[in-house]
């Protein structure tokens, strides 16, 4: 008999391979709702997930994608005065890309509602968030500040991929509608994150010309350039341009230049990068690379095209002194949803101070901080590595609930083992006074010891959850479920943003 597994194989033998082939292979539709400040999209895509291993805990890795529907791009829908999204609007435009894929909430198993940009500012946009989430499907739903959205740009747009296995040093600038984001990646990871307040649709004007939209910021930068607008007034092409420009040398000045001129500095809505401007090439997204690489031709109506044009020009004249790179994606520089999985932990391998307080956790974020513990363990290394990372994800250390991931090597001796505890009280110093629980994972077995040692040993006020036997990345989210009798299993929902290939 053959089939796909191959020629020889016995009924019997075919279906004891399709037996593990069902039980190591989780296929999932999902869908990734990217609501930013200018534009809005749907995408819905078919996943293929393999078991990484032999065990129950191993971890699941995305083999492959299929798109079944991708959404045309939205104008994100405002209501008068443009401070609430229109949350009817959108839900429409959402729901009217279920009926053109042909779907129904009940036909996705997962997805990600993310809202970037300007859009998180809203004071709708965690509602709209929920709403999603309630009506739409069970789906992860995060609001990706300035420095996360950065992340998920440098690994939508590809550039951290093109550092993988390669010495080189890249900068992805993603400009939107609102902001620019800067990434620094290298050897398959993003180095530092940065954003300024330069986007393409920060201005917009009707088919004659005329002011429609003047965000704040957008006010700010005319005036630098020279003209002192308001919504209504009379632009030309010409003046649209020179604004443009002046843009495109704010967003130069801003990556090559050492110390900005303070017009820049004043632009940015985090703090600079710190790293020398030093790359081996630059990769443009968001919405305006489509017009740097030519992509998209039409205009919109706002600053887009010229901007785009302006740094076309600007990269192929030299002033970028750095090599043009292609982008994997460019406005589509996003999540393509979340895959999902569930795994069972036994109760010898976790540690819960108190089960009935600890449990259920629900869509706690996953945060992976960079740290060396394979040798001796630097407390300060760490309780740097920690603060840093939430700081990266655009969190508040002590008001978010996150789960905390580690990758222990080496033995968990007592002086290793205090190293690490002290490093980590000094990283959560507000979550450990406000005595919000603290949740750990480690993909080796030493959960039980660390979990104990820190609430016992360090007599923390903090409830304490520490699980091991899961490998888990950033960009996950995770569920954890309560204690199943009589296995003494937890159950451990993994959710994990999914990006285009």
């Amino acid at each position: 008999m053959d089939d796909m597994f191959g020629p020889g194989y016995e009924p019997d033998e075919l279906e004891e391979i399709h037996g593990l082939w069902d039980l190591d292979t989780v296929t999932l539709t999902s869908v990734g709702i990217d609501i930013g400040t200018a534009t809005s999209q749907v995408l819905f895509s078919r996943l293929i997930l393999r078991r990484m291993g032999a065990e129950l805990s191993s971890r699941f890795v995305v083999v492959s994608r299929e798109v079944l529907y991708l959404s045309p791009i939205h104008l994100t829908p405002y209501m008068p005065g443009r401070e609430r999204i229109d949350d009817s609007a959108l839900g429409g435009l959402v729901d009217d890309a279920f009926r053109e894929a042909g779907l129904t909430p009940h036909d996705v198993d997962t997805g990600a509602v993310i809202l970037t940009g300007e859009a998180i500012r809203r004071d709708n946009a965690r509602a709209i968030a929920d709403l999603f989430s309630s009506q739409r499907g069970d789906f992860v739903c995060a609001s990706a500040g300035h420095n996360f959205e950065a992340l998920l740009a440098a690994h939508g747009s590809g550039t951290v991929a093109l550092t993988e296995g390669d010495p080189r040093r890249l900068l992805n600038i993603d400009i939107g509608g609102g902001t620019t984001k800067l990434a620094i990646a290298e050897h398959g990871r993003v180095l530092q994150t940065a954003a300024l307040h330069v986007g393409g649709r920060l201005l917009a004007t009707d088919e004659e010309g005329r002011i429609k939209v003047l965000e704040p910021g957008g006010e700010a930068i005319a005036r630098e350039a020279g003209f002192s607008w308001k919504v209504g007034d009379q632009t030309t092409p010409e003046q649209l341009d020179r604004m443009a420009n002046w843009m495109a040398d704010a967003v130069l000045s801003a990556v090559r230049d050492d110390p900005v001129p303070d017009e820049v500095e004043r632009l940015f809505v985090t703090p600079p990068m710190s790293l020398p401007k030093r790359y081996d090439g630059i990769v443009f997204s968001g919405g305006v690379g489509e017009y740097v690489y030519g992509k998209e031709k039409q205009s919109y109506g706002d600053l887009g095209q010229p901007l785009g044009r302006a740094l076309a020009e600007r990269t192929a004249n030299g002033a970028f002194p750095w090599p043009l790179l292609p982008a994997r994606e460019c406005i589509r520089a996003t999540v393509m949803g979340a895959s999902q999985y569930s795994v069972q932990v036994s109760g010898n391998t976790i540690y819960m101070s108190d089960a009935d307080k600890l449990l259920p956790q629900r869509n706690l974020q996953v945060l992976r901080p960079t740290c060396d513990l394979s040798a001796a363990i630097d407390p300060e290394a760490v309780a740097t590595a920690i603060q840093n990372h939430f700081t990266r994800f655009d969190l508040e250390e002590g008001t978010s609930s996150v789960a905390l991931v580690f990758e222990w090597r080496g033995d968990a001796s007592f002086q290793r083992l205090g190293a690490f505890l002290d490093g980590l009280v000094r990283g959560i110093p507000t979550t450990l006074a406000s005595r919000r629980p603290v949740v750990l994972v480690f993909d080796r077995d030493v959960g039980g010891i660390v979990g104990a040692s820190l609430k016992e040993d360090r007599r923390l006020s903090s409830e304490v959850l520490s699980i091991d036997g899961i490998t888990l990345r950033d960009f996950a989210f995770i569920d954890i479920g309560r204690v199943l009798e009589p296995s003494g299993t937890v159950p451990v929902t993994i959710k994990s943003l999914v990006f285009q290939l």
